[in-house]
């Protein structure tokens, strides 16, 4: 099976999708005087790691403030799994539903089938962390195909204030090419 995955320096693709209550927005674009996107992708309302990941992201969100990166997270839960999940977080950065299976392949993710209808009801996105720069490139690119495996929040958003660091002059890495 080959499969497409996005790649450091790539532009990262406009990804329009609603929030829960049906407004739609471009969640490759910061707002809010940001100039950096921090875009998390998660399973969904059935998957408690996730539900901590995100919960545990949620203090760190001023500190990525500081330095210019805006937060989004999204799945592919309909809008009544995620009003369900909202009861779990314990978040203020927005949530953002109907990730669908041709935006999951866009992006390079990892799709799994649920297990049972008890898990969920549709195709899922498994874990997925990308970091777009003030040009609209990927800066940081974190696919896996399982729940397990995630960056650690806190090491992220160190690396991610050294590289905003001027003084560094640190460029996107993994950009040797294959060919």
């Amino acid at each position: 099976m080959t499969t497409y995955k996005l790649q450091a320096g790539d532009p990262f693709p406009t990804l329009t999708v609603p929030d829960a209550e049906g407004t739609t927005r471009d969640i490759s674009k910061p707002i809010g005087g940001h100039d950096w996107m921090m875009v998390v992708v998660y399973r969904g309302r059935h998957c408690p790691m996730c539900t901590r990941y995100l919960n545990e992201l949620e203090p760190l969100v001023p500190e990525l403030a500081k330095i210019g990166v805006d937060v989004v997270a999204v799945s592919g839960d309909s809008a009544e799994q995620l009003a369900q999940h909202r009861d779990k977080l314990d978040v203020t950065f927005p949530l953002y539903r109907s990730l669908s299976v041709e935006q999951m392949k866009q992006l390079g993710l990892y799709i799994s089938d649920p297990r049972s209808p008890k898990e969920t009801d549709h195709p899922f996105a498994e874990p997925g962390l990308f970091v777009i720069n003030e040009r609209g490139t990927l800066q940081v690119v974190d696919i896996s195909n399982n729940p397990f495996v995630r960056p650690t929040l806190e090491t992220l958003v160190s690396g991610l204030r050294w590289i905003r660091d001027p003084a560094n002059n640190y460029p996107i890495r993994g950009m040797h090419p294959y060919a």
